[in-house]
């Protein structure tokens, strides 16, 4: 027993002598190391106090001093490289595809004459068949055949089977390989377009994504038998290119599923379908399924860019006394001059005179007695017949309003003459000559507009006008110099200008 209590006493002694042994030498080392690290951080203090006035030396004094601790320095984070603004869409971005017949070719290639530019505009004519060599040619996209389409079936009994022929259109200038395309655009030949107003509104949209552009018809019979969600071909759309790549690969098999349908464009809606893509609306589009006088529908243009006329051998020269082709000559003119801002319309009042002046720049200026809102005047008169002549007003796919027939309620109708720049005012300047129709005389007791015998328009161009949030120009009439003549202010409308009635 004292044996064994022996050793537990020389265990515990042991034990005890080890722990004392132990604390003996921790704290000495605890003692050390916290007298290196205060050693350190006085260094450290003083190394950045020297060299307060030297700041190329305080970041190699701070890494040096982080490698005593040992610690690392990361690197330093360089900025981003500054990437270049992307490139603008131009024409030259835009290849354009048209549907033509060589029975009407001689016919119509003068209205493609009058907007394409051979030195800057890329696309293909696309025939039925060979037609003869000529020498204005060179004013002309290249002519092509389109590919022989006797493999696909027709069964509709109304229409013609040359709609498959045009619906491969797209697919078929996307074959042709041209290089730096990101748009491929649909017309027909008789089709005016406006390319620069093209190229604004194509800018707004992401060319490298899946995009169907293009607008509907006027008519709601005709949307409601076609579709609501359906780009009209003759008022031309636009497909960005990796659409047509996507359209290419699929259509030919597309086509075949749909014998039934009418036309090219539904037959491309119906692949639109198939591949998810719905139509982006773009109301400058314009199909014109009407006939008659487009002079209600132009003088009260949407607040949207003007691209394309359509229906040109259906519809009246948009100007009296001349032949289309003229008519559309004239129209080029204050085009040149600011595209942007061709048959946009604005309203103000002579309130000397009771009188409601609309102006739609480039192309009319109405003058009507009385003062009118401009939500009645803003919607177009019926001076127009649905394409389904038997329709009333109701079978329009927009508002209208009549067009009046009380001799003292019809408006005064001024018609461009011509148009000008003036470099050294920035500003143009177009004068629109009153057409005269015989009409019964006005007994009421105020200003008679029929002695104005034409109207001046000042306005400053605006190229950048659509890259703002839309909204209507502002008129101010001015003081008359002449006897017989009217003096007009458009520009771009101040921060608190209202177009009050009163």
């Amino acid at each position: 027993m004292k044996s064994n209590r022996k050793v537990e006493e020389n265990f515990l002694w042991d034990l005890i002598m080890k722990k004392h042994f132990t604390i003996a030498w921790t704290f000495p080392k605890l003692v050390v190391s916290s007298i290196l690290l205060i050693s350190i951080i006085c260094i450290f203090y003083n190394l950045s106090f020297s060299n307060a006035s030297n700041p190329s030396n305080h970041r190699s004094n701070i890494i040096n001093t982080l490698h005593v601790v040992g610690q690392a320095m990361p690197p330093p984070v360089s900025s981003p490289p500054k990437l270049s603004p992307p490139e603008k869409t131009t024409l030259h971005h835009l290849v354009f595809g048209i549907a033509a017949s060589a029975r009407l070719w001689e016919h119509r290639k003068n209205y493609i004459k009058l907007w394409w530019k051979p030195q800057e505009m890329r696309g293909t004519v696309w025939l039925d068949k060979a037609v003869a060599n000529r020498s204005d040619d060179y004013l002309l996209p290249p002519v092509k055949i389109s590919g022989d389409t006797s493999k696909f079936k027709y069964k509709n009994l109304k229409g013609h089977r040359s709609a498959i022929r045009i619906s491969r259109i797209v697919s078929e200038t996307l074959r042709l390989g041209f290089e730096d395309v990101r748009w491929f655009v649909m017309g027909d030949d008789d089709t005016y377009f406006v390319p620069e107003n093209l190229v604004r509104v194509l800018s707004k949209y992401d060319h490298n994504q899946l995009y169907y552009i293009g607008s509907l018809s006027e008519s709601h019979l005709q949307n409601i038998h076609f579709s609501y969600g359906m780009a009209y071909g003759g008022g031309g759309f636009a497909i960005s290119y990796p659409l047509a790549k996507a359209l290419a690969k699929m259509q030919d098999k597309c086509i075949q599923r749909y014998p039934g349908l009418y036309g090219s464009d539904d037959r491309i809606h119906a692949c639109m379908a198939e591949l998810g893509i719905p139509l982006s609306k773009e109301p400058g589009f314009h199909q014109y399924d009407v006939y008659g006088s487009l002079l209600g529908l132009l003088s009260a243009h949407p607040v949207a860019p003007l691209i394309s006329i359509h229906h040109l051998d259906v519809v009246e020269p948009i100007f009296p006394n001349v032949n289309r082709v003229q008519a559309l000559q004239r129209l080029g003119v204050p085009i040149k001059l600011d595209s942007a801002a061709i048959m946009q319309q604005s309203v103000c009042y002579d309130k000397t005179r009771s009188w409601t002046i609309s102006v739609s720049w480039g192309y009319t200026v109405q003058i009507y007695r009385g003062i009118f809102s401009v939500r009645e005047m803003e919607m177009p008169a019926r001076t127009f017949l649905n394409w389904y002549k038997r329709a009333d007003y109701t079978g329009f796919s927009f508002n209208t309003r009549p067009f009046a027939r009380h001799a003292c309620q019809k408006p005064f109708v001024f018609y461009l003459s011509n148009a000008l720049y003036n470099k050294n005012t920035n500003q143009t300047a177009s004068e629109y000559v009153q057409h005269r129709l015989p009409s019964s005389e006005c007994k009421w007791n105020m200003a008679d507009p029929s002695r104005i015998e034409r109207v001046q328009v000042y306005k400053k161009p605006d190229p950048h006008l659509w890259d703002k949030a839309p909204r209507r120009n502002c008129c101010r009439v001015l003081p008359r110099k002449k006897k017989g003549t009217m003096v007009i202010d458009v520009g771009v409308c101040g921060e608190d200008d209202v177009i009050e009635l009163r």
